[in-house]
């Protein structure tokens, strides 16, 4: 109104300045937490049942968040990490044969390039490979969950790869180099799947009984979290049917993106538990102080 920016815009040049700007020059907002997301199928963007409630209500009490950095499993890249630079990123609609209207969702988050380029800093310090992307946009590993769990879009996101061919120590690694965003009030989050076998999904049947086999690699994983065994979590191959609950890996490694960035006094918290179509274990959590 008379001339002034609108919030979008307030939004944008926040990011275009950087860390301080997004962030407020000497936050003591508080430690961002970290969180893991199995995303699913992208209906589920178009969902309002028990998942998506979930992600709502840990969004409304995801305290001191500032901006977001998210790793999605859909985004590999050969040879270096590569982090989204726009100041407006576009969606990537990644998928194929899905109704109409799941295309023309929106999700109007502001990037922020100082950040991307301090992510990029802190991950070359580290002996990373890292680059700043100014086309790439974010997928629906990122966008999907995210229209449920904070949908006004309110934070700048800011998505980055995983090296292709990288191991669950490789992608911990990231986590760890990037844990001390969450004292600036960046949400770390991962986005893949706990169980993620597309030839095993029965498509027909949303509410369908969990696999026995999907329920025993779920099951695994559990137990360890809850054990805190994260390293011993890296050691997934050793999980009862674990090339069949993942015949490749790359929906299980962002959950070592979150492993990576936690700390010591973390509470691990239950976001949502559950399974979709047979054998898509939905099961997501939170790291907070």
């Amino acid at each position: 109104m008379g001339g002034g920016l609108d919030r979008r815009e307030v939004l944008q040049a926040a990011a275009a300045a950087g860390v301080a700007g997004v962030l407020g020059a000497g936050s003591k907002g508080g430690r961002a937490p970290a969180l893991f997301v199995s995303h699913g199928s992208p209906m589920v963007a178009l969902d309002s049942d028990a998942y998506p409630q979930a992600l709502r209500g840990f969004g409304e009490g995801a305290g001191p968040v500032k901006a977001l950095v998210v790793v999605s499993a859909h985004w590999e890249t050969p040879g270096e990490v590569r982090v989204t630079a726009s100041a407006q990123p576009p969606l990537v609609y990644d998928f194929y044969g899905f109704p109409e209207p799941l295309y023309r969702l929106r999700y109007p988050a502001a990037g922020a390039p100082g950040l991307a380029q301090d992510v990029v800093a802190r991950l070359s310090s580290a002996g990373l490979r890292a680059v700043a992307d100014t086309e790439r946009g974010l997928d629906h590993g990122t966008w999907v969950p995210l229209l449920h769990t904070f949908p006004q879009a309110p934070f700048p996101v800011v998505q980055v790869s995983m090296p292709l061919g990288a191991s669950a120590a490789d992608i911990a690694r990231m986590g760890e180099v990037l844990r001390p965003l969450r004292g600036e009030g960046v949400l770390l989050m991962g986005s893949g799947g706990i169980v993620h076998n597309l030839r095993r999904v029965n498509f027909h049947q949303k509410d369908a009984s969990a696999e026995p086999w999907a329920r025993d690699f779920d099951d695994w994983i559990a137990k360890k979290l809850e054990a805190r065994d994260f390293v011993g979590l890296q050691s997934w191959l050793d999980a009862p049917h674990a090339t069949l609950a993942h015949p490749s890996a790359e929906h299980l490694l962002p959950l070592y993106f979150v492993l990576g960035a936690a700390l010591p006094e973390d509470r691990l918290t239950q976001v949502f538990e559950g399974f979709h179509h047979g054998t898509l274990s939905m099961r997501s959590f939170a790291l907070r102080a």
